[in-house]
């Protein structure tokens, strides 16, 4: 299968080219590393790290919520990472920003590949009930600017045979055309400066934010089975979120970090 690599002049140019040039300070493309997020969480100290973007063509050690392993063969998915300073930002809504770059992923495939891509609360990214993307949001330093670093694994053109599980998918087997991952790569960035630019104009206001999450969350609504810490089972209608990004199941309210697994009852 031709799998061609980033092209990172490209992205540079577009970048700097983009509405908001300073948004992404630096972009760098790596052909290996272990995970891309804890290479930026390493720099976070450093203040010209700030809008760093990095991608790898291949991670030997990507993770997902509860050190779950995310990896894929070279130039078969997207293993992006960003780090942002939300600065005024109340440490509660922290929450929220991996739900944002969830919103932004999923109007990035359905741009760039025309799939009928949602989320799953909080913010796994299935299509036709299969999971194509994954975010994992670590906060690198505390504070009244807090450093933020976001990471998102999107499986591009991964076979039947290369998904890390076999009710994953790729962007490949849900039926999409060959896809430019460099078009897809600036497409997510566009639209995350976008959604994290509105929310800070809004002073951190989740108002616009939540509706936008809610109209792409196919959880809401939905006969859930949530498995909490403990051997806890917890059923009921998820109904919606709430002011922090938690999840309501009928009026109890669950946060990422304590949900171990969340399936929809089956019918």
């Amino acid at each position: 299968m031709h799998r061609p690599p980033l092209d990172i002049a490209e992205l540079r140019r577009s970048i700097a080219e983009s509405p908001d040039p300073a948004f992404f300070s630096r972009i760098d493309v790596v052909e290996s590393t272990g995970s891309t997020n804890a290479d930026l969480v390493a720099r976070a100290a450093d203040p010209a790290a700030d809008g760093h973007v990095l991608l790898a063509e291949a991670q030997e050690r990507g993770r997902g919520r509860h050190d779950r392993v995310w990896s894929s063969p070279p130039r078969a998915q997207l293993a992006l990472s960003m780090l942002v300073r939300p600065a005024g930002i109340a440490p509660a809504a922290l929450g929220w920003l991996p739900l944002l770059t969830g919103v932004a992923v999923v109007d990035a495939v359905r741009e760039a590949t025309g799939l009928n891509a949602n989320l799953k609360w909080p913010n796994d990214i299935l299509i036709e009930g299969r999971k194509v993307s994954g975010i994992l949001a670590e906060v690198a330093s505390p504070g009244a600017a807090p450093a933020v670093v976001i990471g998102v694994g999107l499986n591009v053109s991964l076979t039947q045979e290369e998904l890390p599980v076999p009710h994953a998918t790729s962007l490949t087997l849900s039926g999409a055309d060959e896809v430019d991952r460099t078009a897809l790569t600036l497409s997510i960035l566009r639209q995350f400066a976008a959604r994290f630019t509105a929310w800070r104009d809004a002073r951190w206001d989740t108002m616009d934010l939540a509706r936008r999450y809610r109209a792409r969350c196919i959880t809401l609504g939905a006969e859930v089975r949530a498995e909490l810490p403990g051997g806890e089972v917890l059923l009921g209608i998820a109904t919606d979120v709430d002011e922090v990004g938690r999840l309501l199941i009928g009026n109890r309210a669950v946060s990422a970090g304590d949900v171990t697994h969340l399936r929809p009852v089956e019918q």
